[in-house]
């Protein structure tokens, strides 16, 4: 469902109202020059997935900054690095092709928001396009087994709320919990 359609006369919108019109036009059906400059400098995502039944599952992705390819206005390639071999993303996106991508940037409040139709692709088709693994610490297991297409149907920058109620950037904080 679109961001236009979901913001029609719906039970949300009647009991809390309806978002504002600048809330309403920052959602675009394509990666604009800020959104694409934000993925390339992002080293994290999490990505959101769900199978026929309506069963989710996020699944934190991450490399060096730009791991996550822009192709163009509308298509990004996620190079997927193995990990612990469960592939309930992959699973999920068989059934139902739909995925949620939100983009980090450590220090950033700010996140970019992607909502797409994914598409498997095989390691030799990263390898033709020179998408190669591009990660800060790789350890043994550190192999590139395929990647994502993900065709963009909703991209936008997301508020720094969020980041900022949960202080998820705060130093001192950050500091304490490496200790523990």
């Amino acid at each position: 469902m679109s961001t236009t359609t979901a913001v029609s006369d719906n039970r949300f919108t009647r009991q809390f109202g309806a978002p504002s019109e600048r809330a309403q036009t920052k959602v675009k059906g394509f990666l604009s020059e800020e959104i694409q400059a934000f993925i390339a400098r992002s080293p994290f995502l999490v990505m959101a997935t769900a199978d026929a039944e309506g069963s989710c599952d996020a699944s934190p992705k991450g490399g060096m900054p730009g791991f996550v390819a822009v192709l163009d206005d509308r298509h990004l390639l996620i190079p997927d690095v193995a990990g612990n071999r469960l592939f309930q993303s992959y699973l999920n996106l068989e059934q139902s092709p739909g995925v949620g991508l939100i983009f980090f940037i450590p220090g950033v409040d700010r996140t970019v928001r992607v909502n797409g139709r994914a598409s498997m692709v095989s390691r030799e088709d990263l390898a033709q396009r020179k998408i190669e693994m591009s990660i800060h610490n790789p350890d043994e297991d550190a192999t590139m087994l395929q990647g994502l297409l993900v065709e963009v149907q909703e991209a936008y920058g997301h508020c720094p709320r969020a980041l900022k109620f949960s202080d998820l950037w705060n130093v001192e904080t950050i500091q304490a919990n490496q200790g523990r």
